[in-house]
């Protein structure tokens, strides 16, 4: 079975589960349940995400690089020139 990781905004916590690709959760207590964890405090109606991983571990303190994406081939911003663009 596919492992996914869902994220929920409520108290900021990535779990990773694994489930039918045809299965998707939506809240944090169908999350638990899946999972087995005690809801914790959070209500268990608070919405989870789930979250397009390709396979790398994410925590809630790497959810991106904080650094802008480099700037597309054909805008003279190449650096390797290897597009043929520039």
């Amino acid at each position: 079975m596919p492992t996914y990781d869902y994220r929920c905004d409520a108290n900021g916590r990535v779990l990773e589960v694994n489930h039918r690709m045809s299965e998707s959760l939506s809240t944090w207590g169908e999350l638990c349940e899946h999972v087995g964890i005690e809801p914790a405090g959070t209500p268990t109606d608070a919405p989870v995400h789930r979250l397009a991983t390709g396979g790398n571990p994410i925590s809630s303190t790497n959810l991106g690089s904080g650094t802008a994406p480099a700037p597309a081939c054909g805008t003279g911003a190449c650096s390797t020139g290897m597009c043929g663009l520039n």
